[in-house]
């Protein structure tokens, strides 16, 4: 099982008072091509939670991939972090992702991922 902490999120959370206002901000993305069923793992540098529906992927670069979930998942976007499992060297739409709580640490809601499609965000 492997673990994403969106480190740069919560330094970001810690730093600025006025991010907790921003904080389920999904910021604008323009389509970069198809969706893909899957991405390789060792090429995701980061993974940016969003909301309870949205993460990017930031990969090899700074290229993004965005998933919108299709439906919410519970406290996603409150913790701001999860865990998956998976067999391959790959994350695919059809693997099931796991909010990961810190207070108490335990395992929260386990929601499915959708395509990942390729975006060029507005920042």
């Amino acid at each position: 099982m492997r673990i994403l902490f969106p480190i740069a999120l919560t330094i970001a959370t810690v730093a600025a008072p006025g991010a907790a206002r921003d904080r389920n901000a999904v910021p604008a993305a323009t389509p970069a091509g198809e969706p893909q069923s899957c991405i390789p793992i060792r090429s995701i540098r980061e993974s940016l939670v969003r909301n309870d529906r949205v993460i990017d992927f930031r990969v090899d670069g700074n290229r993004y991939y965005r998933v919108t979930l299709p439906q919410s998942c519970p406290q996603l976007g409150f913790e701001r972090r999860f865990s998956y499992a998976t067999s391959l060297s790959q994350l695919c739409a059809q693997d099931i992702i796991t909010v990961f709580t810190v207070n108490p640490p335990m395992r929260g809601a386990s929601c499915g991922l959708a395509p990942f499609q390729p975006v060029k965000l507005t920042k």
